[in-house]
């Protein structure tokens, strides 16, 4: 009797404990652990935590469920599955039966006989079906997010439109809509999306306003860019980098003349702005206005020296040789200072000058390079040392060089074999 008594306990005791152990997992929320999972990057542990979950169990959440198994897919980059689950969280979210939560205030007890203890009381002003609105609104948000990765523009648009106010909350998103818009080729809607942004978040309009005048000047309408930046310039303060930005914007869409006009105006309202100076005198090279642009480039030099070799060839190229020369001297690059004036010099015909940098080239090793190799060796043929010129060819193999050393060699083969070829 005592024996079956004591197995009859030992039943009794692992009925107990499987019961408490049942129950204890059941308590488990696994979503909930796989949502910190998530968030701390462990996606294959929160993987782990929903393959856990009892999808037949009457406690089964499906809203919750496959909004984080979208959110877990998302993060990983796999849309298409995001999709999927999003999709049957939203049918979940639908049907999904929203409880008032329960008030946090604590029992309280008094020593009395009369006391009574308050019991809690749910929130008179609990909306189900608006709580039920914003977890929809929110997937459809997840949901445009997923679809605009995959390049669906068209329902990118769609999942913002069914998101709600939630999708039109922010400026950001209207910019999205924006986009998608312009990619379908569906310009008109695509400015109009900006234009109602820019007109409901008037002090945060600045990136719509860019993003318009950026659509704009694409689609071949400037002044109406132009009018744009203008606007976005006055949201973020006058810049010289904005302006910059416009007439780059412009000169992409070979407007250079109202490139010129907005730089022209930049330059009125930063004249030191080294980079303003540099853009409009590239602006007016195109225009083939040399003059004008070695002046804006010794500008730009003066404000900033990084522009010097710049601000000496435009000079060298516009013919004002003198002055070009004179900008080279402030050039502290030994190298690039010998270079230029070796380029000078030839423009200037003075042969010998360059045969006098012989030793300074030498002395920087310059004469590796077979274009100043060339130079000298073309300097010592102009003033007729033909030994030297064909010491310094010799050197040269750069094939389009050495074509050209070839003619020269003729040429000193006839002066040498006769003298009045050379006269």
């Amino acid at each position: 009797m005592i024996k079956k008594s004591k197995q009859a306990l030992v039943l009794f005791l692992f009925f107990v404990i499987s019961t408490v152990l049942f129950a204890k997992e059941d308590m488990v929320d696994h979503v909930a652990l796989a949502s910190l999972m998530i968030y701390d990057g462990k996606y294959d542990k929160a993987y782990e935590e929903l393959s856990k979950v009892d999808k037949r169990s009457p406690k089964f959440d499906a809203a919750k469920y496959y909004t984080t198994l979208g959110v877990l897919y998302a993060k990983q980059n796999k849309s298409l599955e995001a999709i999927k689950a999003y999709k049957r969280a939203i049918e979940a979210t639908k049907v999904t039966e929203f409880q008032a939560p329960k008030s946090n205030a604590k029992e309280e007890y008094l020593f009395s006989i009369a006391s009574k203890q308050k019991s809690p009381k749910k929130d008179d002003r609990f909306d189900a079906q608006k709580k039920r609105k914003e977890k929809l609104e929110q997937l459809y948000i997840y949901l445009a997010s997923e679809y605009y990765k995959i390049k669906d523009y068209k329902n990118t648009v769609a999942s913002l439109d069914r998101a709600g106010k939630r999708g039109k909350d922010r400026p950001g998103l209207y910019k999205l809509r924006a986009e998608c818009y312009y990619k379908l080729k569906e310009y008109h809607k695509s400015i109009e999306a900006l234009n109602k942004g820019i007109e409901r978040f008037k002090e945060r309009s600045a990136d719509l306003l860019k993003q318009k005048a950026y659509y704009l000047a694409n689609l071949g309408l400037y002044q109406s860019a132009i009018a744009a930046t203008k606007e976005y310039i006055k949201k973020v303060g006058d810049s010289a980098h904005e302006y910059i930005l416009l007439a780059q914007m412009l000169l992409e869409a070979n407007e250079i003349d109202s490139a010129i006009k907005i730089l022209e105006e930049a330059k009125l309202k930063f004249p030191k702005s080294a980079k303003v100076s540099f853009l409009l005198g590239h602006l007016y090279l195109k225009k083939e206005m040399k003059l004008i642009a070695a002046n804006l480039f010794e500008e730009s030099a003066y404000y900033n020296k990084k522009y010097l070799n710049d601000a000496v060839e435009m000079n060298r190229r516009a013919g004002l040789q003198a002055h070009a020369l004179y900008l080279n001297m402030q050039n502290s690059d030994k190298k690039q200072k010998l270079q230029q004036k070796i380029a000078i010099y030839l423009g200037t015909q003075e042969y010998r000058k360059i045969i006098g940098l012989k030793k300074a080239l030498d002395r920087y090793g310059m004469l590796q390079n077979d274009n100043l190799r060339y130079a000298l060796a073309y300097a010592y043929y102009m003033v007729g040392d033909y030994k030297a010129a064909e010491r310094e060819l010799k050197y040269i193999s750069d094939s389009e060089l050495f074509n050209k050393a070839t003619v020269i060699r003729k040429n000193i083969e006839k002066c040498t074999n006769n003298s009045l070829e050379c006269l």
